[in-house]
């Protein structure tokens, strides 16, 4: 008999729109793999809060695979490595798996192309990064010009069907059990909460899609209003794979339909800065921001803790602080005004809070991690300037944020509409004062940011 193809599940937990798993299916007996490791991405491997949502992702891709006839091996260890010995132990089997973009991913990916038979598939993405190119074939460094050429390969392909049934080859190769990998945390449970929020799987992932497609026409007014319903919550599904974008992108239509397609779109963007900029996420985009003068030291590292415990004394802030925490989630806006105060208000690194982003959050992305708080910093290719400083409470008062600090910061449940985004004088004894006033803390910033810019090396 032939040898079984194996299908190799990383960032895509899924049957549906799942083209690795079809081709494999379509040649015969499949051998589906995950394989965790922690080797090969180095320090980018799986943060805490991911782990807790791989556990039940695993569980259910499992469940889902058995009801088809298959199963799914768990191994552990370097990617590369193991797929390589699962192949020969198969008789020389085939290796499908879906192409992904981590820098991480890429180098397994040439690892086990040179030991293996290994067939790549695109579903990552609405259009492979690497045939949205510039006439002179480069990749795009700036987002809107590759919008541009990105909506000349659109629509993507349509989604297509998981498989009825999966063959299973007669020899069913050994693998681990899930709990033995220690993914869900324990003494103490700090993801005890996040079950109220959040449902892992193939299946929940396409129902909530069926559900937003209701929704979407309120997406437009609504997504920047942390204190509403308005986001899709798609994001920890399309990381891992749950949910393909083709998938997301023919579910809706409409207005609200076509703004969420250019989130999509920037989802591919991040693709496409990985291919060009492997190291988006530890080095800045525009070099000259290596030499940034951070603050360090003690009263930064106060500073820092101040900020991941919810406690910098500007409400808005500390409600996105601790929704990541007692969720692994946090409001896109909220996002963009928490990193904005580590890295102006505080002058703090960038690559501190995307770290602690990374281990806190259940969505936790290589590329739109890094290219986001890069695009907040000012540091990246395709940024806002730094000198672009949010106003933490004129930001909360815009966008409606009251009853958001009300659930996350009861401290200060008692205040009225109006007080609550700055307490001032009517701030409870159990809530800090602001950390830094914010006119302080943006002279603080633009006069570093002058002097950064007036060294020699910055010149022009």
């Amino acid at each position: 008999m032939s040898a079984p193809s194996i299908v190799w599940f990383r960032q895509d937990l899924r049957l549906d729109d799942q083209p690795a798993l079809a081709r494999a299916a379509g040649e015969g007996p499949v051998v589906p793999v995950y394989v965790l490791d922690d080797e090969t991405p180095g320090r980018w491997r799986i943060g805490a809060a991911q782990r807790w949502w791989l556990h039940h992702s695993l569980s259910r891709l499992a469940e889902t695979l058995e009801r088809r006839g298959s199963g799914l091996v768990l191994r552990r260890g370097k990617a590369a490595t193991v797929l390589a010995t699962l192949s020969a132990e198969l008789g020389g089997a085939r290796i499908h798996a879906v192409r992904h973009y981590e820098p991480w991913w890429r180098a397994a990916e040439a690892e086990l192309a040179a030991a293996c038979d290994l067939v790549l598939h695109p579903a990552d993405v609405l259009v492979p990064p690497e045939q949205v190119r510039t006439g002179a074939g480069g990749a795009y460094k700036i987002y809107t010009p590759y919008w541009r050429a990105l909506q000349e390969q659109l629509p993507p392909p349509a989604p297509t069907s998981a498989p009825d049934r999966i063959a299973r080859p007669e020899r069913w190769p050994g693998g681990e059990e899930l709990r033995s990998w220690g993914l869900l945390p324990t003494r103490p449970d700090w993801a005890a909460g996040f079950a109220a929020d959040w449902h892992p799987g193939e299946a929940a992932a396409l129902e909530r899609l069926d559900l937003f497609a209701d929704e979407a026409r309120h997406y437009a007014a609504l997504r920047d209003r942390p204190g509403e319903e308005g986001t899709s919550r798609f994001s920890p599904h399309l990381h891992l794979g749950e949910l393909s974008p083709r998938r997301v992108w023919h579910g809706l239509s409409g207005e609200g339909g076509e703004k969420f397609r250019k989130e999509l779109a920037w989802r591919d963007f991040s693709r496409n800065v990985m291919l060009s900029q492997p190291a988006v996420g530890e080095r800045a985009g525009a070099a000259r921001f290596e030499a940034f003068p951070w603050r360090t030291g003690a009263d930064a590292d106060a500073d820092f803790r101040a900020w991941c415990r919810g406690r910098t004394g500007y409400p808005i802030v500390d409600a996105g602080m601790r929704q990541l925490w007692a969720t692994g989630w946090m409001h896109n806006r909220v996002r963009m005004i928490a990193a904005s105060f580590l890295v102006k208000h505080l002058l703090i690194d960038w690559r501190r809070g995307a770290e602690w982003f990374w281990d806190t959050l259940v969505d936790a992305d290589y590329g739109n991690n890094s290219q986001n708080w890069q695009w907040i910093a000012g540091t990246g290719i395709d940024s806002q300037p730094f000198a672009r400083i949010m106003a933490p409470t004129l930001q909360s008062r815009k966008f409606g944020a009251a009853d958001y600090i009300r659930r996350w910061v009861p401290e200060l449940e008692a205040l009225t509409d109006e007080t609550i985004h700055d307490p001032g004088p009517d701030r409870p004894a159990a809530y800090p004062p602001p950390i830094i006033p914010h006119a302080a803390a943006r002279d603080r910033a633009l006069t570093a940011f002058a002097g950064f810019r007036a060294q020699p090396s910055c010149a022009g």
